[in-house]
């Protein structure tokens, strides 16, 4: 257990150096903290609502995502699958789990100081109005949880792409279906029983709640087992690649 530790930690620091080296990265974060700043304060108008609340903030990070996971993402299996480093990794001393889980916490490490910048925001508006900090914490608690499900989605579309292009339009596309899919139940005319399903698997259905400043358990239960399910899924690409 130790030395399997040991290799995830391993891993992800390989991971994180070539990450924090990579202009993009900086570029997707410059994005990320413009366009919520942008969402809040200019299209939603913060100023004139008159109410003490990050709500309207924090539900522009669903929206985001949509972009900025598949660049933290696009890389991890589709570069190595075209570098044909992919197969020199598989004969390494790691099980499929290491080399998902280094993958995952990597991805996860580039995306937290992108969360983190943000905070500047909120510190900013305190001033303003009697904005109750335990209610931030759990909305932020909730954008990374939000981040680990897209992120081990991401990575799960890498592994199937054979390249960076390939893996960005993907994960945008599926992430911009399972984010947006809730709001097309809202207006569409459908069957309760398929609304109900339709916001079930949609991921910013489920972080409505913390955008609110609510840690329900359910929708807390439901990013930790996605999270699991796509890690799960991205281990049987990489068993079936290791033995085809």
């Amino acid at each position: 257990m130790k030395d399997s530790i040991k290799r995830i930690l391993a891993l992800t620091r390989k991971e994180c150096y070539q990450a924090f080296h990579s202009p993009a990265l900086y570029g997707t974060a410059v994005f990320f903290i413009l366009f919520v700043s942008i969402w809040f304060f200019y299209l939603n108008r913060f100023f004139i609502r008159d109410t003490a609340s990050l709500r309207m903030f924090f539900a522009g990070f669903p929206l985001a995502f949509i972009l900025v996971i598949p660049v933290i993402t696009m890389k991890s299996w589709a570069e190595e699958r075209k570098l044909n480093s992919l197969e020199i990794l598989l004969t390494m001393p790691f099980s499929e789990w290491e080399l998902c889980l280094g993958k995952f916490l990597s991805s996860l490490l580039s995306l937290l100081p992108m969360i983190l910048l943000t905070v500047p925001v909120p510190i900013s508006l305190f001033p303003l109005g009697d904005f109750d900090a335990g209610v931030i914490a759990g909305e932020y608690i909730g954008a990374l949880l939000l981040g680990a499900s897209a992120i081990s989605l991401g990575l799960f579309l890498s592994a199937l792409s054979k390249n960076q292009a390939a893996s960005f339009l993907g994960s945008a596309v599926v992430l911009m279906i399972i984010m947006l899919i809730n709001q097309f139940t809202a207006w569409a005319s459908l069957p309760a029983w398929l609304s109900q399903a339709l916001n079930y698997i949609s991921l910013s259905f489920h972080f409505e709640s913390f955008a609110r400043g609510l840690l329900d358990s359910r929708d807390l239960a439901f990013f930790i087992l996605t999270t699991a399910l796509f890690l799960f899924l991205n281990t049987r690409v990489l068993i079936r690649r290791r033995w085809s």
